[in-house]
């Protein structure tokens, strides 16, 4: 049988699509941009848009599972989820892993009064957000951020997908919400240090105005609501965002991947040539 990964070009699905393979999983990537995809080559590539479900329709022929994400184009939350879980369930799906950020919207609710065998996976953090810094360091050697002092614990993207991938091919997953993160709880600060110390090179750290840190996400073409969530979400963090907790370790058998691992794989971002 076919596992379908959702969002497969993107920071997690990527890594998800990498894991199955590994596994000798039938991967199917569902993409809005097909000659783009950029995947391996024994990846069945597919064209579709969460935010229409219609497209899913063809994707999902012979699927037994299905990776889903719940925002969609500009990090908008999606509001099909409804749609798409009842699509899954007609298509004969089995089992489903939903990335989701802890606010619990109709996609997840959907998903959860299903009869799909189910698995949230929850990242406060993705360690592959440090990106958003590499310009800045790479032609003035600083980091501008309005949060120097806020704690989190941020999760290698690799360690996602392989949660993912053992949740859609074993046994014993259903109905869990798992908290994913990484070995340790930083600052923005600690990982400004941690940058500077794998690629030999100082970098300062500006503490910057609320609104300048808004015109940055603007760049990025977040949503001006979710701005608004994310600026409120890191001034005050729940506790469960900076909370190392051991699940990577006992869902896949390996211990969570830190910080210095991913920013020295990707060396590239930070240096200039």
């Amino acid at each position: 049988m076919t596992i379908l990964v959702t969002g497969a070009t993107g920071t997690v699905g990527r890594h998800v699509v990498d894991q199955l393979i590994q596994r000798g999983q039938k991967v199917r990537a569902l993409t809005r941009n097909p000659l783009q995809a950029n995947l391996p080559a024994d990846v069945e590539v597919v064209a579709g848009d969460l935010s229409d479900p219609s497209t899913l329709v063809s994707a999902l022929v012979g699927v037994s599972g299905v990776h889903l994400i719940t925002t969609g184009a500009e990090y908008t939350p999606l509001e099909t989820g409804p749609e798409i879980v009842e699509l899954a369930e007609k298509a004969g799906v089995r089992r489903v892993t939903v990335l989701w950020n802890g606010k619990k919207g109709p996609f997840e609710r959907a998903v959860e009064a299903s009869a799909l065998e189910w698995t949230q996976l929850q990242a406060f953090e993705f360690m592959a957000n440090a990106r958003k810094w590499a310009n800045s360091i790479r032609s003035e050697g600083l980091v501008r951020d309005l949060f120097g002092e806020s704690r989190i614990a941020p999760v290698h993207e690799a360690d996602i997908g392989r949660v993912a991938a053992v949740a859609l091919t074993e046994d014993g997953h259903a109905g869990k919400v798992y908290t994913l993160t990484g070995p340790e709880s930083l600052s923005v600060q600690d990982k400004v240090r941690i940058i500077s110390e794998v690629i030999g090179q100082e970098i300062r750290f500006v503490e910057s105005s609320e609104e300048e840190e808004r015109e940055q996400m603007r760049r990025m073409r977040v949503q001006e609501d979710a701005i608004d969530y994310v600026i409120r979400w890191h001034l005050n963090p729940p506790k469960s965002a900076y909370t190392v907790t051991p699940t990577v370790k006992e869902i896949t058998g390996q211990p969570a991947q830190p910080f210095t691992q991913w920013v020295s794989e990707h060396v590239q971002y930070f240096k200039n040539p």
